[in-house]
């Protein structure tokens, strides 16, 4: 079947559907990771977005039911050179394609992702339309340049839970934390629970008061899609619980927090997207290889240098990675630290937020 990815812009990508037919719409971007598609097609973050990867051939491992981020993918398309008509692995359960059909997720392959790549990278990350229905070139950019876009959306409503759970029963218990759930990944729960913590995850609408009911040890601001600016309801939750007790925001998290701080935030031109972001620690000097999935990210100059400190720089584009307040248990990161892309991976954080619950616990 033939599908169609056309771009505000008028650029046009013809090739064949692989996934589920229909139309979605979303903002095209790329992401550089050599595997971890699961992964990545199982990230809430991606609400909204048509994800381009840019190794050629995706899916030569097919799927399993261990390595999912979430309850489902929340992606609105993906875009491959080649989907692997072969799945080999020894956890393998099924094939990317029926994944994708299953979820109804639409996919194409058979384009020139490069070209796209370069693209994105030149222009910048713009609002597409992926079609299997529609192939007419004119009414699909036409649709495309009608779309929403991602800007002053709330997508975290897309994507967070309807009510509260808790996660894991943790027998021996050390501390409780409650996750806001703005599209949480799995594995910070599953990284929390591993550092003896009992998680409960509320709501991305739950107010301070409801958090604060529970008697939490701590809070944990998670990852999750669009415009942090859209979501003012959580960034006033946050601000009211500042001097209450301490909290970690990861990627969206980060940059609410950035907000709740008095910060600014700011769309990128083509966001971070991938698992080999070089990430440097100020404090120490090292660098991670980080995952990364954002489109926004937290203006430095906007900060107030006496209350916050910058931790953690980008070395590529030397964006906002990481703050902490200096008096305050609170801290953020931009990237991923529940990921593990590289040799130095950033799990240490987890570990951190730990020794800032029990250092607040004896205050």
């Amino acid at each position: 079947m033939q599908a169609i990815l056309a771009l505000e812009d008028g650029r046009i990508f013809k090739g064949k559907s692989f996934g589920a037919p229909g139309e979605r719409y979303g903002e095209v971007v790329f992401n550089t990771s050599m595997t971890g598609y699961q992964e990545i097609l199982t990230d809430p973050s991606y609400k909204g977005q048509i994800v381009t990867m840019t190794y050629p051939l995706i899916g030569n491992y097919g799927i399993n039911k261990e390595d999912v981020e979430s309850r489902k993918p929340f992606l609105e398309g993906f875009v491959v050179k080649e989907c692997s008509k072969i799945s080999s692995n020894w956890r393998s359960s099924q094939s990317l394609a029926g994944y994708l059909k299953e979820n109804k997720i639409l996919g194409i392959e058979g384009i020139d992702t490069r070209v796209l790549t370069l693209h994105i990278r030149k222009s910048g990350a713009m609002k597409a339309i992926l079609s299997t229905e529609d192939l007419d070139e004119k009414s699909l950019i036409k649709k495309a340049k009608n779309s929403p876009g991602l800007v002053g959306i709330d997508l975290v409503k897309e994507v967070t839970i309807d009510k509260k759970h808790l996660w894991l029963n943790v027998k021996q218990r050390a501390y409780k934390v409650i996750v806001l759930d703005c599209g949480v990944k799995y594995n910070i729960l599953r990284e929390l629970v591993k550092h003896k913590c009992q998680v409960i995850v509320l709501p991305a609408h739950a107010s301070s008061e409801e958090i604060l009911s529970l008697k939490p040890d701590g809070l944990l601001l998670s990852n999750g899609p669009g415009d942090p600016q859209a979501v003012s309801y959580v960034v006033q939750t946050t601000r009211k619980l500042i001097t209450k007790l301490p909290i970690f925001g990861i990627c969206l998290g980060h940059q609410m927090l950035g907000l709740a701080l008095g910060g600014k935030t700011y769309k990128l031109k083509f966001g971070h997207h991938g698992a080999n972001h070089p990430v440097k620690d100020l404090k120490s000097g090292k660098v991670s290889v980080t995952v990364q999935n954002h489109g926004f990210c937290v203006d430095i100059d906007s900060l107030n240098k006496k209350e916050v400190e910058i931790t953690h720089i980008n070395l590529n584009d030397q964006t906002l990675e990481g703050m902490r307040h200096k008096k305050l248990p609170i801290f953020s990161v931009q990237f991923h630290p529940e990921a593990s892309a590289g040799p130095h991976d950033a799990k240490y954080l987890f570990k951190s937020f730990i020794d800032l619950m029990k250092k607040h616990a004896k205050t």
